[in-house]
């Protein structure tokens, strides 16, 4: 399923174990390597000091409409725990905000945001605003993570300029079942059927 990277901010981190919200995210670890959301700073009242203020995404059991959903609080890291975490975090990156130009130097605008893959944590479109010329006509552009050549610090460079494109939730997102039991979801109700229905009638 694709979302918006904004959408997650702020959002709700639910435990199986306690059975509700213990965590919200406070802002997405993204290695520019492979423009991959690999964890989530985090905000509660179970983070004390940064202690245990890290959710590594492969924690995550599900994402669902009311948050991501976790074991328990156990799954909280500090950033030393994990190599990769640690050495991405140090890289102080953030993907909103860059520079995006053509490999011929274009200007294309800057990232506002983003779409992720809720499956995979990929960034899976960067959403530009335009220069303020061009963003009279078409003030967003989309672009797919394909067109992507280089990643630094400062800009995002692309092969060329792509048109928009619509996010749809993949087939697969929406038939998509857990193999745990998941107390978050909302309970699917049936009609009551009668312990002693009449027989049917033989006239």
């Amino acid at each position: 399923m694709l979302v918006v990277g904004s959408k997650l901010l702020g959002y709700p981190v639910l435990s199986l174990h306690v059975g509700g919200e213990i965590a919200r995210t406070t802002g997405p670890v993204i290695d520019p390597e492979g423009l991959k959301v690999i964890g989530y700073t985090l905000g509660g009242p179970l983070i004390r000091d940064g202690v245990g203020g890290i959710l590594d995404v492969n924690s995550v059991r599900e994402f669902a409409a009311r948050g991501m959903i976790v074991d328990s609080a156990d799954e909280f890291i500090n950033r030393e725990d994990v190599v990769r975490i640690d050495k991405v975090m140090s890289l102080n990156f953030k993907l909103v905000g860059l520079k995006v130009v053509t490999k011929k130097g274009q200007n294309l605008g800057k990232v506002v945001d983003y779409t992720l893959d809720t499956d995979s944590f990929m960034v899976y479109q960067l959403i530009v605003r335009r220069p303020t010329l061009k963003s009279l006509l078409d003030p967003e552009l989309t672009i797919n993570r394909s067109q992507i050549v280089e990643v630094d610090d400062y800009k995002v460079v692309v092969k060329h300029e792509k048109e928009k494109v619509e996010v749809k939730e993949s087939k697969e997102a929406k038939n998509f079942t857990p193999n745990f039991v998941n107390p978050f979801r909302e309970p699917q109700f049936s009609p009551i059927r009668s312990q002693n229905p009449e027989p049917p009638d033989t006239e």
